[in-house]
């Protein structure tokens, strides 16, 4: 065997081995530096001999390619769902029932709260997972199903089986999810777009709750997201192995795990009614300690020849049953109402309350969600209110108990002035959120100086979160224009910079003030701004202070800026604190005029491009090229589209244009266009 192919097949045996134990296991084998390395080395060897890549190497859980949809895949076996029952003496009805006939066992499970999904080996090889869809058919989600690490590609016997299981993502994973997409925030659409293909709304819109969490991130059209978001798996079911038969269902998980299957813990043999019923409460007790999300219990019978017989409706098993524990609640006193500002500027109110234990915690804050939530629920302070756990992870208030007021309730008045920066506090027609306009908030530092200095905005190289983060430590920087103000012995002696970065990083910033009008719009984070409209506004606006005295009519007569935004642009500019910041911009030497010469002709004019598939050089190359020429781009199909300049593996979009009766262009073609 050549030796190249024989190292690379040592290297993916050697680093599923130390995968499996600690993800499976627990245990480290190796340290996470000698796991690195080995990584390292195979993805050198495969770069190298592409040919030799295994199905079931490492590097294959890392993500791929954005596809525009998932193929339809049409079970082997059906996956049905289960009846539910919210008693239980339903439960005890249900086993009753069954026993009068036969003389059998059961299995209780906790009830994952995640995603269903099968996932078929062939000859133990990974090699399709399709989502539960309808129970006949699904989606292919095989890529993404691949970065998830407790997926073993390849199993120790040469097999063909098909599993059931349910993917989601841990209370700890969860929380994690939501406070990094809190810190992304500030990164700029451009990010998302080119390493993704989404935008940045899309990208940090916080999850409700752990299921929307996994079910999302299972279905991202773009598996590098999936692999971003540490989801798990608990395997529950054998749906059909060819190779080996199970009289009972608990045999088959016991055999499940040899072949180094994620089997669900929460797993219990039970003899009889109170023994299942007992179990039941058991884990209803254990719930809030869990590491996942679970809402209930599964009773089966364990014995899969009694199963047959037993049988099943057009819906669900009658050897089956799903008993659906009550939310968690509890009263306790509101003290106070209290508001934080996120990194987004949204004003968020927050109940303080008289301490309580729920669902395996302490619990002294719970949300209200927004403004509009406490006047709909007449929420007060110094209420007596009910409090559960939404999705057994975030508390919230529900309601308040009226009958408890004694007069001495305070009603919450709706703030409209920042409580940090004392900035307007403005509540959009189209959302329930307030939010402050304050573009120098204390609040939305972190946010407003990345997205300033990202890439597709002003560009500053080396000035990234962490950086961020230490200077406003330090107290070296407060807004954006700070930045423009530093000097070599304020970030000299900063963490991981020294002399060298130090000099690099403020050359960055010198070379930043020359840039475009449009980059420096863009950079300001107003809403409903993108680095589109940024360009459209460039165009239509010689300096930086005609679009600050523009008014409503002049703006929202732009093509393409509505009345919306129209007045997020007015508010923005009228805001003091937007003023002191620009007057700081001018006197540091930004430019603030716009250059026109970018644009190099009107050759498309009055046409919109759509853009799809994979093209010779990054899409943002061919919409510089189309903008330079006076055109527009689009990133969806309509009757109004001139083009679709479309790449191979093209989908949807190339459908839809067909349909419209839109122009198709193919890279080549386009370039006879340019000519």
């Amino acid at each position: 065997m050549n030796d190249d192919r024989k190292k690379i097949e040592e290297l993916v045996e050697k680093l599923n081995y130390y995968s499996f134990e600690y993800y499976n296991k627990d245990n480290s084998v190796v340290s996470d530096y000698e796991y690195d390395m080995l990584m390292q080395e195979l993805k050198a060897l495969e770069r190298k001999y592409p040919q030799y890549i295994m199905p079931d190497s490492p590097t294959q859980r890392v993500g791929s390619i954005i596809m525009d949809k998932f193929p339809p895949v049409t079970h082997k076996v059906k996956m049905q769902s289960l009846q539910d029952v919210f008693d239980l003496e339903d439960v005890r009805s249900f086993v009753n029932k069954i026993n009068e006939e036969y003389d059998v066992d059961y299995v209780v499970e906790t009830k994952i709260d995640g995603l269903s999904v099968a996932l078929e080996y062939e000859n133990g090889i990974f090699v399709r997972g399709a989502t539960r869809g309808n129970g006949i058919v699904g989606e292919d989600v095989t890529n993404n199903l691949k970065t998830i690490k407790t997926i073993p590609l390849k199993l120790p016997e040469n097999i063909t089986i098909t599993v059931r299981g349910e993917v989601f993502i841990s209370k700890e994973n969860f929380k994690k999810l939501n406070e990094e997409k809190d810190v992304y925030e500030g990164m700029g659409n451009s990010i998302w777009e080119k390493e993704f293909g989404i935008t940045s709304d899309q990208a940090t819109k916080v999850f409700a709750n752990a299921r929307n969490a996994a079910s999302g991130s299972l279905r991202q059209v773009n598996s590098k997201i999936t692999a971003k978001r540490n989801l798990d798996i608990y395997i529950f079911n054998i749906q059909e192995c060819k190779d080996r038969e199970f009289k009972t269902h608990y045999e088959g998980l016991m055999y499940l795990k040899t072949l180094g299957f994620n089997v669900n813990p929460g797993l219990y043999k039970c003899d009889n009614v109170d023994d299942i019923i007992d179990k039941i409460n058991l884990i209803g007790e254990q719930r809030g300690d869990l590491s996942y999300e679970m809402d209930g219990a599964v009773v089966k019978v364990n014995d899969l020849k009694i199963r047959e017989e037993l049988g099943e409706t057009s819906k669900v098993p009658k050897w089956a049953v799903a008993y659906k524990y009550p939310p968690e609640a509890m009263q306790t006193k509101l003290k106070d109402i209290i508001t934080q500002v996120g990194r987004t500027g949204v004003i968020t109110p927050m109940a303080i309350l008289e301490t309580i234990r729920l669902a395996g915690s302490n619990i002294s804050k719970a949300t209200l969600h927004n403004f509009d939530y406490i006047k709909q629920k007449d929420i007060r302070i110094g209420d007596t209110v009910v409090v559960q756990k939404a999705g057994d992870i975030i508390p919230e208030v529900i309601e308040s108990v009226k009958e408890k007021r004694d007069g001495t309730q305070i009603e919450v008045q709706v703030p409209t002035v920042c409580p940090v920066c004392g900035s307007q506090a403005i509540h959009d027609e189209d959302e329930v959120a307030i939010r402050c306009v304050g573009i120098e908030c204390p609040a939305q530092q972190l946010r407003s100086i990345v997205h300033f200095a990202s890439k597709e905005c002003m560009d500053i190289e080396g000035f990234g979160p962490s950086l961020v983060e230490q200077l406003i430590k330090e107290k070296l920087i407060s807004n954006i224009a700070d930045i423009y103000y530093l000097e070599f012995n304020d970030i000299v002696d900063l963490d991981r910079l020294g002399v060298k970065s130090a000099n690099n990083l403020l050359k960055s910033i010198i070379k930043s003030k020359e840039n475009s009008l449009d980059r420096l719009i863009n950079a300001f984070g107003i809403r409903h701004i993108g680095k589109n409209t940024a360009k459209l506004l460039a165009q239509n606006f010689d300096t930086l202070e005609q679009l600050q005295n523009a008014g409503l009519f002049e703006l929202a007569s732009i093509n393409e800026i509505g009345e919306k935004t129209a007045f997020s642009i007015i508010d923005f500019f009228a805001n003091p604190q937007t003023i002191d910041l620009i007057d700081k911009l001018k006197k540091a030497g930004v430019n603030m005029t716009s250059k026109r010469s970018e644009t190099l002709d009107d050759k498309f004019y009055g046409m919109t491009f759509v853009i799809t598939g994979t093209l010779s050089k990054p899409r943002n190359d061919f919409i510089s090229i189309i903008q330079s020429h006076g055109g527009k781009v689009s990133t969806t199909v309509s009757k109004n589209t001139t083009y679709l300049l479309a790449g191979e593996e093209a989908g949807s979009k190339l459908s839809k244009a067909k349909q419209f009766g839109v122009s198709i262009l193919n890279e080549e073609q386009f370039n006879d266009l340019l000519k």
